[in-house]
């Protein structure tokens, strides 16, 4: 079939598709019905998640997509991102410009923490390198390396400046950032590392791989302790780990939709969560959990979110659009708080399981959420590239 000729404009010489003969009819207009620019259909970021930001502030200053987020654990304000443009950032909450860039590595920011002081932050990124920041003077205090595969996470000690970090490289690694010296290198994972900590006394350190160990280590030796593997334990890798506020109890995560609660003491499974059906991507203790009575939630790829208690059954089962990316419980309330594939974050009431408040504004996946010190904000990262804040003041 082929395509009409085209009129010509006689005046200008210009190809025209309509003249006045094409015109069947005229209407009447009035511009009040028209619709507004900022209405549905209005710019293509408003279109991308239907025109609802709920979020207060709006941090762009990356140029790629956010992995991770963290907040100052002594001033509500202020905020750390890292993410895929091989940058962090020090921000503030409410303050448009960033307060700081984490300049130097060479691969994408993969986790931030700052210390339990609040005085320094921890970078790590995917060139296997960590970058400690002196916050109040607002500049690099030391580069740590050593670990010959990219960093998976780092965790301050609770008590001082000793910091830890897992590697892909299967390996452990623990500084003092005061004197940026190295401490100890933990050995005997099979593959990555992909989730540890210091217990919360300080005492102890556990550490999940992709080779479907949990390992409990003596922090000053660097012995292990204990290795959890095999039935009944993880199939596969593990994703995530949590450990309760008695240092009593880890619980862990894996690709293998399971969830087990481990006795640090003994390294034995004192309990078998089951009712993912998908990897577990997310943990968290409840803040007063200890070994006599405890309450956790996971989130899984599988769209749920999971409370569980010590009694091992699912006490609330909390159904979401896509899977669940991360988790965090919010300080002294019953609510949790939860990251999604769908861009959306969304409040739970870990009692009764009801969706309290769902936010929007981003128009892509959540990669990682924090709160701040003061509970009144919750910061969020997403592949979208930006960083958001959400007022929660009202679940304190």
């Amino acid at each position: 079939m082929n395509a009409p000729s085209p009129n010509v404009d006689e005046d200008n010489g210009e190809e025209a598709f309509l003249d006045e003969s094409d015109i069947i009819n005229e209407y009447d207009v009035d511009e009040e019905d028209l619709p507004d620019a900022d209405e549905e259909g209005g710019s293509d970021g408003e279109e991308e998640f239907g025109g609802v930001d709920d979020s207060i502030h709006i941090f762009t200053g990356h140029t790629g997509e956010l992995y991770t987020a963290a907040c100052s654990p002594t001033d509500a304000t202020l905020v750390a991102t890292g993410g895929g443009d091989d940058k962090g950032f020090l921000w503030r909450i409410s303050q448009g410009d960033w307060a700081f860039e984490l300049q130097g590595h060479q691969d994408s920011v993969s986790s931030l923490s700052f210390s339990a002081d609040g005085q320094l932050l921890a970078s790590g990124s995917l060139d296997g390198v960590v970058k400690v920041w002196d916050i109040t003077r607002g500049e690099l205090k030391c580069t740590l390396d050593g670990p010959s595969g990219g960093i998976e996470w780092v965790r301050w000690h609770p008590k001082g400046h000793l910091l830890l970090a897992g590697s892909e490289d299967s390996s452990v690694w623990m500084w003092n950032a005061d004197r940026a010296a190295f401490l100890q290198v933990f050995s005997g994972h099979g593959s990555s590392v992909t989730c540890g900590d210091f217990t919360p006394d300080g005492r102890t350190i556990c550490s999940g791989s992709d080779d479907a160990t949990l390992r409990i280590w003596n922090p000053k030796t660097a012995e292990i302790i204990h290795v959890v593997r095999g039935h009944p334990y993880h199939t596969e890798g593990l994703t995530c780990l949590t450990i309760n506020s008695d240092s009593s109890l880890a619980l862990t995560g894996s690709n293998d939709g399971s969830v087990h609660v481990v006795n640090i003491s003994t390294g034995k499974v004192v309990s078998s969560l089951s009712a993912h059906s998908d990897s577990v991507e997310c943990a968290a203790f409840e803040a007063s959990s200890r070994r006599d009575g405890w309450r956790a939630a996971t989130g899984s790829m599988d769209k749920k979110l999971i409370i569980w208690d010590q009694h091992s059954s699912p006490r609330c089962i909390c159904d979401h659009e896509e899977g669940v990316t991360c988790l965090q419980w919010l300080a002294g309330s019953r609510y949790i708080a939860t990251g999604c594939l769908d861009g959306k974050v969304r409040v739970w009431d870990s009692l009764s399981g009801d969706c309290a408040k769902i936010f929007s504004g981003h128009s892509d996946a959540i990669q990682s959420i924090a709160i701040s010190a003061n509970g009144d904000f919750l910061v969020s990262v997403s592949l979208d590239g930006t960083g958001r804040v959400f007022e929660i003041a009202e679940f304190r």
